[in-house]
């Protein structure tokens, strides 16, 4: 007992005494009842079963933050692949399961098709932009950038064109450090955003450039930050961390300085806009925004512009090349794959020509480890939070509108009901017995549906003409026993990110 406490005690009389216990047991059965009242409020619903929750901290008494997708694998054996869950006073509803989430996001695309409030990218974005946004606003941003970005040449090349002269930069920085022991982490990021910078600014930056190297640091802090445990408590709850020092203010100051960058780009696309002939994305929206200028139900404006550039941005730079920073690290801890796929680029494509898209349906062990390394990098574990659009029956359950849905995709990528070895890298997973390359329905690494990835068509072509152009050029080895490189996450909370780790590389 603390000197403040016994010295309550002595000063405090009998009365005063069951008084103050009498109002805290009265506090403590409001809050029960307010709780208990909320949860009964959709008892209506027929909710799926569930952990029973504590108020105020729901399940997370049961639950490891830091790997939540394993923690639903373990409770959907006791509740089901469909089950409640609730982090703090957020009901949850949660897909375990191929079947369970195909059949949610395809039978019932429309019904959870709407994004959820996630706080912590509210308040980066104030709502605007791409991929938090819903309603009308999501749909016609949705639709331009799907169009544009599936669509766009710059000038007279194809977005494949600038795509292999970027993989023939990337391969000649690692040139330069033939040898030599080094991370691949950075190398792969700039080729990977110059990418997406030509098709959203309409220009690429010199690897060595002070300015390009410092946004790309930004934007692997910030996605390391997003997918940390304090994010998600963040998330969980956003009024108390809003006031409280902590990570999730690092986020801030990021995407504070990143949309700085964002905002010149545009101000000087403003300047040069020629509306007849536009060159990039950035051009595009303007030239859609002076289009519908007199529309009040137009979605095209500076706010909208600025977040949904800041989307493409990141996820066009991290995504990709954290994928391919997992090849990289498979194909060094598994080397007979590695010289598999150099035997097929060698004996399709040869050595004095680069790879092209059309060369991909004559390789289809390349495909295939291509897939394989997506399906067992899982980088998005968990998906990203869908919520119905109305009252919705799913397998004998009533779900309300509004509420959050998560249909978990590593439950998908790892169903030992579709894949023959889902816990060990194994490229076969996706060859037939005559080695023809197989699809498979339950290959999601960044789900399906109505709230499908706008930017999905050129990660795929970004992927197969960085892994074969570098396979074509060169061949990486590890330092030591190649079988110790470690290829569990580092980190696993909303995404999974690769440990670092340095890679010899080798002329071909």
């Amino acid at each position: 007992m603390t000197l403040l406490n016994s010295w309550r005690v002595q000063t405090q009389g009998p009365e005063d005494m069951e008084l103050s216990a009498s109002l805290v047991l009265a506090a403590c059965v409001v809050v029960l009842l307010v709780f208990l009242i909320s949860r009964d409020s959709g008892k209506k619903y027929n909710l799926p079963p569930g952990p029973s929750p504590l108020p105020v901290i729901g399940n997370l008494h049961q639950l490891d933050i830091k790997c939540l997708f394993q923690c639903f694998a373990k409770l959907s054996e006791r509740y089901g692949p469909v089950m409640t869950v609730y982090l703090g006073s957020q009901r949850m509803v949660v897909l375990n399961g191929f079947e369970a989430v195909w059949e949610a996001l395809q039978d019932h695309a429309d019904e959870f098709s709407g994004r959820a409030h996630i706080p912590i990218m509210e308040r980066l974005t104030e709502g605007y932009g791409l991929f938090v946004s819903n309603g009308e606003r999501w749909r016609q941003l949705r639709r331009f950038s799907l169009t544009t970005l599936r669509n766009y040449g710059m000038g007279k090349r194809s977005i494949e064109e600038w795509i292999q002269e970027e993989a023939r930069n990337l391969v000649e920085e690692f040139r330069k450090n033939v040898g030599s022991p080094c991370d691949p982490t950075f190398f792969l990021s700039r080729a990977v955003s110059n990418v997406i910078c030509s098709m959203v600014f309409g220009e690429r930056f010199e690897y060595q450039d002070k300015n390009f190297i410092r946004l790309l640091g930004l934007i692997n802090s910030t996605f390391r930050l997003v997918s940390s445990p304090w994010t998600q408590i963040y998330n969980t709850f956003p009024r108390v961390l809003s006031c409280l020092p902590g990570p999730h203010n690092r986020v801030l100051e990021n995407v504070k300085e990143l949309k700085a960058f964002i905002a010149e780009m545009i101000e000087r696309h403003k300047q040069e806009l020629k509306p007849d002939s536009p060159r990039d994305y950035i051009d595009s929206f303007l030239v859609k925004i002076q289009e519908e200028k007199e529309s009040p139900s137009s979605e095209f404006h500076d706010k909208n512009m600025l977040n949904s550039v800041l989307n493409l941005f990141l996820a066009g730079t991290e995504t990709t090349s954290t994928t391919l920073r997992y090849g990289l690290l498979l194909l060094i801890k598994y080397p007979h794959f590695q010289d598999r796929v150099q035997q097929e680029i060698d004996s399709v494509v040869g050595r004095d020509r680069p790879p092209a898209m059309e060369d991909r349906r004559k390789m289809p062990i390349t495909d295939a480890t291509i897939h394989e390394i997506q399906r067992f990098a899982d980088i998005v574990p968990l998906n990203i939070p869908h919520k119905t659009t109305r009252d919705t029956s799913f397998r004998g359950y009533s779900i309300p509108e509004g509420t959050v849905v998560l249909p978990v995709l590593h439950s998908v990528l790892y169903d030992e009901t579709q894949w023959s070895s889902p816990n060990s890298f194994d490229p076969t997973n996706f060859l037939d017995e005559n080695s023809s390359f197989r699809k498979n329905r339950a290959f999601l690494p960044f789900s399906t549906g109505a709230t499908f990835h706008p930017g999905l068509p050129s990660h795929r072509v970004e992927l197969f003409l960085f892994f074969t152009t570098l396979l074509q050029n060169l061949s990486f080895r590890s330092q030591g026993d190649p079988g110790k490189m470690d290829a569990t996450p580092e980190v696993s909370t909303f995404s999974k990110v690769p440990r670092r780790f340095e890679l010899i590389v080798r002329s071909r």
